[in-house]
């Protein structure tokens, strides 16, 4: 009986533990932004249908040599409405930030992009959509790749978006 009730006990410390990883909680506000130098490395988003919205979670990898010039973009789209996002060119995904509405069940999103001199973009490829409407995804930048765009819709009908990424390799300008 001790024993279960340990057991019980540290599954649910670790349930909770694991609830840590995601940078937002639903139906709050998200502002991820990579240590200085970095950019994203992987996006991991779990649905859900109650609350009609996604947790996210990112990972980082090292991206620039030097300093780099960095801006947070306009936001990408309206609630329910296409969003179609690049940085500039020779720019990088360095974080990402939106916020919910329930009466709409969706997020308007803004990108924090950066680039560094002598470092620029070349060899871009889209992914497919990398996920179901509803369903949890982990998508990572292939090796040697580091990610420049993003692309999504919205269904009114499921509450929530279908993403697509666009990476790029890293070359001397």
């Amino acid at each position: 009986m001790r024993r279960s009730a340990f057991f019980l006990l540290l599954t649910g410390l670790l349930a909770n533990g694991q609830e840590l990883l995601w940078e937002n909680a639903y139906d709050e506000p998200l502002d991820f932004k990579c240590p200085p130098g970095q950019s994203i490395s992987y996006i991991k988003s779990q649905h859900d249908n109650k609350r009609e919205d996604r947790m996210w979670e990112f990972g980082c990898k090292n991206t620039f040599n030097s300093g780099s010039d960095c801006f947070l973009s306009p936001y990408a789209n309206d609630f329910d409405q296409v969003l179609q996002f690049e940085c500039p060119a020779h720019h990088f995904i360095t974080g990402m930030s939106s916020y919910h509405s329930n009466r709409q069940e969706d997020r308007r999103w803004q990108f924090h992009c950066c680039r560094s001199n002598g470092q620029c973009t070349g060899h871009c490829e889209w992914t497919t959509y990398v996920n179901w409407f509803d369903e949890a995804f982990h998508w990572t930048v292939p090796n040697q790749n580091y990610l420049v765009g993003a692309e999504s819709y919205h269904s009114n009908r499921q509450e929530d978006r279908r993403w697509m990424y666009k990476y790029c390799t890293k070359v001397q300008c």
